[in-house]
This record gives C-alpha cells, sequence and structure tokens, in this order.
C-alpha cells in the first residue's frame, strides 16, 4: 500500500480540502493560524502521552488530523483562540475516558469550547456553498475511507434519517423541492456526515449502537436547525450526544475499533485483490 495507515489518507484527504477551500472558495483564513493549530495539536499531544504514558506517539496522526478539522471549519480573529481550541480538542481524548475509549469527538469539543470560552470564534457552515462537484469530492474521498473503517452504517443512518424529517417538513408546508435540496446540498454537512461523526474511537462500538446513536443525532440537529435557527447544530447536536455512546456501548456490546486492526484487513483485502488480479493476468496469458 502507497499508504500503511488508514489516517495517512484522511491526512491528505483533509490537507486537499483545506487547499481547495482557501483556493476556490476565497477563504479568509490565515496560514498562521492554520499553523497554531498544528503545532499547539502535535505539542499538546505529545505532552500529555508523555504525561499520562497511556497514549502511544504514532497518535500523532490523529492529532494532527484535529488540527486539520478545526483548520476547516473553525475561524478566529485571535491566534489564542485557535490555540485554546486545539488544547482542548486534544485534551478532551484524555480527560474524558470511559474504558480508555474517550466519547467526545476532539475536533467537535474543540469547536464548541472555542464558541462557548472565546469572544472572537466562529463557525461558517456555508463556506463550501452548494455546488455539485465538492459534493462527489467530498462523498468519493470519504467513501474511500469509511469503506476502509467499516463505518457506512453511521453516515447512512445520520443523512438518510435527517433528509427523511426535511422531506416531511418540506412537504408539511407545502414547499417546492428546491428549497429540500438547498437545505441537503451543503458542504459542510457532507464534511460533517463523512469525516467528523464516523470518527471510530469515539462513536459506538456496536453497528446497532451506531445506527441509533446517528438517528438521534439527525433528529437533534433537525430541531435545533428548524425550530431554535441554529445555523451550526449538527456540531452542538454530536456534542450534546456524545455521552450516549457510553450508555449504547453498555446496551449493546461490541469489541472496540483499533487502528492498528483495520489496517491489517485492509492490506489483507488489498492483496487479495492484487493476488486475484495477478492470478487472471497468468490465466489469459495461457490462453
Amino acid at each position: 500500500m502507497l499508504l500503511k495507515d488508514i489516517r495517512d489518507y484522511q491526512i491528505l484527504f483533509l490537507g486537499l480540502f483545506l487547499v481547495l477551500g482557501i483556493g476556490t472558495r476565497d477563504w479568509t483564513l490565515r496560514p498562521e493560524l492554520i499553523g497554531v493549530a498544528i503545532a499547539t495539536s502535535l505539542a499538546t499531544q505529545w505532552i500529555l502521552s508523555l504525561v499520562t504514558g497511556k497514549e502511544q506517539m504514532a497518535n500523532l496522526r490523529s492529532a494532527l488530523i484535529t488540527s486539520l478539522g478545526l483548520s476547516l471549519l473553525l475561524r478566529a480573529d485571535c491566534w489564542t483562540t485557535m490555540a485554546i481550541a486545539a488544547v482542548i480538542a486534544i485534551a478532551s481524548k484524555f480527560i474524558f475516558q470511559v474504558g480508555d475509549k474517550h466519547f467526545f469527538n476532539p475536533t467537535n469539543f474543540g469547536i464548541i469550547s472555542a464558541l462557548i470560552l472565546t469572544p472572537d470564534a466562529w463557525v461558517s457552515p456555508g463556506q463550501w456553498g452548494e455546488e455539485w462537484w465538492y459534493g462527489l469530492l467530498f462523498a468519493g474521498t470519504g467513501g474511500m475511507i469509511l469503506q476502509r473503517v467499516g463505518r457506512w452504517d453511521t453516515t447512512a443512518a445520520f443523512l438518510g434519517s435527517y433528509s427523511l424529517l426535511e422531506a416531511i417538513r418540506n412537504l408539511w408546508l407545502g414547499w417546492t423541492w428546491d428549497v429540500y435540496w438547498h437545505r441537503l446540498m451543503s458542504g459542510s454537512l457532507l464534511l460533517f456526515a463523512l469525516f467528523m461523526i464516523t470518527d471510530p474511537r469515539s462513536i459506538p462500538n456496536s453497528r446497532i449502537g451506531r445506527v441509533v446513536w446517528a438517528i438521534c443525532i439527525a433528529g437533534l440537529t433537525f430541531i435545533l436547525r428548524n425550530y431554535f435557527f441554529i445555523s451550526t447544530a449538527v456540531f452542538w447536536a454530536l456534542f450534546a450526544l456524545a455521552p450516549l455512546t457510553i450508555l449504547l456501548d453498555v446496551l449493546w456490546l461490541a469489541p472496540r475499533f483499533s487502528w492498528q486492526e483495520a489496517d491489517e484487513e485492509a492490506g489483507t483485502e488489498l492483496l487479495l485483490v492484487q493476488t486475484r488480479f495477478i492470478a487472471s493476468l497468468i490465466k489469459n496469458a495461457e490462453v
């Protein structure tokens, strides 16, 4: 495999999105804030790894993913705000644990903390616009990651239930379907559904647990967005329902996700595909 760890692909794709967003969407994101997010996240991960002795240094990949997520979604006027968000995001993995499993998504926790604790932080859900090719890009790259980690069920449950709720509301109000598609065709919504809500280390372990959890988040997102008019509803819904993971893991027992096991399975699958391909070539050559 070109990149042996699945997280390497995630880092590559998130970095690509960041460059693409700055280049094509004219974001007012200062490069120094990206540097602050990356440096602070890596430094915090390294320091807390040494202090606790529980985390392996290989998890610097996870810290880099968190920093890229913050750079993509969080906006701030001061570099200190981005640093605070990064420190809190990484620290949440070490603090909020049950059975050595953290249940808050680090990026989401950092975003919500910055919104609550600082005066200059904000999130722009519409920053990606509604152009269809962004959706194809996110779906293609996100699909590759989800296929490797086996978490398609979470994305499908969230998008399916949220789309159904919006469709029912659209029919109830007698709106045209253009309004419906306008509310769903959001690059930020797809990024959330494909890369944030599917974090295999913080979501429920069992498939039924993940489906129930994703449907609950979709329902709360729908309520917050349509009845409380909160534009960042998806982030608040994930933050509020993250602790539900603990209960769902108790109700439906399942093995905890391991990056190493996922990498081994992906490698075995790739080797099998390559073997079959070579065998077909040999067979065709003999014919």
